[in-house]
């Protein structure tokens, strides 16, 4: 919700950066959580489609790429002689004037292009990605807390059941979530929705690098036609 209210160009930002990511302002919104859900204060995720992929090479080499015209078809112009379509980006801006993500010359707006990437000690992890609209935050935080708290391998983070925040109290599960988790966020307040598909709850790619053998491990997203692929 804080994303939607206050992330636009970095200089344009009101809240900045460092005050939305500061220790204190963390541990205050980490501090509504509770037993009983609370009411979200600003507006709802809107929808997209987006292509990620990662890649690393046995040189230490690694990227994490993200491309997503939007929208379906983007702008609906292709520039000429060569089939690209361009993106349309620029929809997700508010022409509300007192909007922070208002739009303005030169300015670019917030969206959920979001190529991840972790690190440690200032070294390279490897590379990461969850596509699929404003799940990708949400994805993110799901796949690497099942890495760095649940100590799952990058196939297993991915294989783990999700579930996608979408408007005021409703929380959307995968089929496969266990229904007594699902009974007990109800409980709890939320409006649970289990949904009948797995599609539109992320799709996702991962690369890690194991720090003491230099191993590059690989997950691939169950929900799509992603493929783990070395050379």
């Amino acid at each position: 919700m804080d994303g939607l209210a206050h992330i636009t160009e970095q200089n344009a930002m009101r809240p900045s950066v460092e005050q939305m990511l500061a220790d204190s302002y963390l541990k205050a919104c980490a501090g509504l959580i509770g037993h009983e859900v609370l009411d979200p204060v600003h507006g709802n995720p809107l929808t997209g489609g987006t292509v990620y992929l990662a890649t690393a090479d046995g040189e230490g080499n690694m990227v994490s790429f993200i491309q997503s015209n939007f929208e379906g078809f983007g702008s609906s112009i292709v520039v000429p002689g060569t089939g690209i379509s361009l993106q349309n980006r620029g929809w997700s801006f508010s022409l509300n004037s007192e909007h922070p993500n208002a739009l303005a010359p030169g300015k670019r707006t917030y969206h959920t292009i979001i190529p991840g990437f972790v690190t440690r000690n200032g070294e390279a992890v490897g590379p990461f990605g969850v596509m699929g609209g404003y799940i990708q935050p949400q994805g993110h935080v799901q796949v690497v807390t099942g890495m760095l708290q649940d100590y799952l391998n990058p196939q297993a983070a991915l294989d783990m059941p999700r579930w996608k925040w979408t408007q005021g109290r409703t929380v959307e599960v995968e089929p496969h979530v266990p229904d007594h988790l699902a009974q007990a966020l109800a409980r709890r307040g939320h409006d649970i929705v289990k949904m009948a598909d797995s599609i539109s709850f992320g799709r996702s790619q991962i690369i890690q690098r194991n720090r003491d053998s230099g191993v590059l491990s690989g997950g691939t997203e169950p929900r799509a036609d992603g493929a783990v692929l070395p050379w």
